[in-house]
């Protein structure tokens, strides 16, 4: 691999990464490493790019723990019997979030712009992977998912949190029901986190990635165990796919840990 396809926290311990569109073998609007199997690719390519992106981690990716994402705040604790190939259906319902205490099982979430969120405890041997949508996170899918650790022994000031590539400030531009959930999400201290569009009327930039650090710092873990990337999926469609930008006609980013 030539350090394209995956990019990795450098505050996280565990095997773990947020893929790019880099380094694949798909071709067309999925050019080049689609990791979706859902989106019309040709699914022999698909298997390819899942045997690529799991040796640019460092696990065997041919049975993960994925499934469908809804934008909720569901968060599935998962065992060996949740991993699945990339073209089984999973063997249970939605969820945008999974934590798991079991070595050698990967955890995945799909992205295009939502914020991947994974989290580790290295110490408890606890690992998360978390879909971050606005809608998501404004339903405390953090909160789900950090108690979801603790149930299985992590403490929270022992929690390292990476939040890789996604929609940023830039480029998000939203209605004003998007800081307003925000905002009552973290109890009014949402202080720059967003701010009214100078080009457009009745519109703002959002801070998504900054609104999910700010909830896990409420939620007991420490600043300087988060790791923000501060990469903009919308700023760079040369390196990964925006669903902002390019609509159904992509492909989507994958991101992994595993203890």
């Amino acid at each position: 691999m030539d350090g394209t396809t995956v990019i990795k926290s450098k505050l996280l311990t565990c095997r773990h990464g947020f893929s790019t569109r880099l380094g694949g073998v798909s071709g067309g609007d999925f050019a080049t490493l689609n990791l979706s199997g859902t989106r019309g690719d040709r699914m022999e390519n698909v298997r390819e790019n899942w045997r690529r992106f799991g040796l640019a981690v460092g696990v065997d990716a041919g049975r993960t723990v994925h499934g469908r994402q809804v934008h909720g705040a569901a968060v599935r604790i998962a065992g060996r019997e949740d991993a699945h190939s990339i073209d089984e259906p999973a063997p249970w319902g939605e969820a945008d979030g999974y934590v798991t205490a079991v070595p050698d099982l990967p955890l995945v979430v799909f992205t295009a712009d939502c914020a991947p969120l994974l989290m580790e405890d290295p110490r408890a041997g606890v690992v998360a992977a978390v879909h971050c949508g606005w809608r998501s996170t404004v339903a405390d899918i953090e909160k789900n998912a950090v108690d979801a650790m603790v149930s299985l022994g992590a403490r929270r000031q022992d929690i390292r949190a990476a939040i890789g590539p996604g929609i940023r400030r830039c480029c998000f531009q939203t209605g004003p029901e998007v800081p307003a959930a925000i905002d009552e999400l973290l109890g009014g201290d949402s202080a720059g986190l967003y701010a009214p569009d100078e080009s457009e009327a009745g519109k703002f930039r959002t801070d998504l990635p900054g609104a999910v650090k700010r909830r896990l710092m409420q939620l007991g873990l420490a600043e300087e165990n988060i790791d923000e990337l501060g990469i903009c999926t919308m700023c760079h469609p040369d390196r990964f796919w925006s669903h902002r930008s390019m609509g159904a006609a992509r492909g989507s980013q994958a991101n992994m840990i595993a203890l």
